[in-house]
């Protein structure tokens, strides 16, 4: 009897243990993005992840994939969808095809900086989309900056919208930047980040368009000759993780993953903007001829993209958006 009390008090006590170890383990949440090492996306991230193994006295890892290790963003958002990836800093194109409010930010010309676009995506506005993005299994925890955005290409500077007759450009899958580069007389080809340096060098495309940190990281300058500051377009990139995935951590753990999420923001942001200067004049140091150019007159070669969508799929949204930005 008194074997068998003994067994069974043993048998309690590895149990126990083994529970106890399991519950040690800490929770891995896995974020993708597709920015190279040295983009500010990546810098954020990875303090995004300290400061969450911290904050939560790991209980929680955060294992940061870049480079589109994971796929590119418009693969991240369905793993993301189908349960199998719990975070990523996603790109306005790709979300805006499952969310369309997204795309009221990228209409052409909107925003002249960064900053004025977060006034209103700290404010009730940016509430309100990631209310809609909630619907669609998304949790936002902080809009990133990816930049405004400029044109380069290998045949000829670009100064006035004609320019872009004879030229094949590269856009990410973003519908308001396909109907931009229509109405300036390009010929869009969507295509992967994660394939664009390949496809400029080896002439598949003319040009393409990105914020001045992505083209610094990417090293375009190595496949690119000409950039001409356009700032035709505002991007942000929203930090969200799958809403079954927030929904399972303790209310304790949520407060600690936001406030580092809050931090990582705030730190992306600024790290985004001081390196431009900075980036913009490597880039001519490394031989890029840089044009600027009359905006008016993209301005108003694209006049009807502003319209087509103001009054299309997001059509109340976009109103409110443009109105707050003017």
């Amino acid at each position: 009897m008194r074997t068998a009390l003994l067994k069974l008090a043993l048998g309690l006590w590895l149990g126990l243990q083994a529970c106890h170890s399991a519950l040690a383990q800490p929770l891995k949440l896995t974020l993708g993005h597709g920015a190279a090492p040295s983009n500010p996306r990546h810098e954020a991230a990875v303090k995004f992840a300290e400061a969450v193994k911290v904050k939560t006295q790991g209980r929680i890892e955060v294992q940061v994939a870049h480079s589109a290790q994971l796929g590119d963003d418009v693969a991240m958002l369905a793993a993301l969808r189908a349960g199998t990836l719990d975070m990523s800093v996603n790109s306005q194109g790709p979300i805006a095809a499952l969310v369309p409010e997204y795309a009221a930010y990228g209409l052409p010309f909107l925003f002249s900086s960064s900053a004025r676009a977060f006034k209103l995506l700290d404010g009730p506005l940016g509430k309100e989309l990631a209310e809609k993005s909630a619907a669609q299994g998304f949790v936002v925890l902080g809009y990133w900056d990816n930049g405004i955005r400029h044109m380069t290409n290998n045949k000829h500077p670009i100064i006035k919208p004609s320019d872009l007759g004879d030229l094949r450009m590269r856009v990410p899958p973003d519908g308001v930047l396909t109907d931009v580069m229509q109405a300036l007389g390009a010929e869009p080809r969507q295509m992967r980040f994660a394939d664009l340096y390949a496809a400029l060098k080896q002439g598949k495309v003319d040009g393409q368009e990105n914020p001045i940190a992505n083209i610094h990281a990417s090293k375009f300058y190595e496949v690119q000759k000409y950039l001409s500051l356009t700032g035709h377009q505002f991007q942000m990139s929203p930090l969200i993780i799958r809403r079954t995935a927030w929904e399972r951590l303790p209310e304790a753990d949520r407060r600690a993953v936001q406030e580092a999420a809050t931090e990582a923001t705030a730190f992306q942001r600024r790290r985004f903007q001081e390196t431009e200067a900075q980036h913009l004049q490597d880039l001519k140091a490394r031989g890029m001829q840089v044009s600027t150019v009359d905006k008016t007159l993209f301005q108003k070669a694209t006049v009807g993209v502003a319209g087509k969508w103001m009054f299309g799929p997001i059509n109340a949204y976009a109103i409110r958006v443009v109105g707050a930005a003017r």
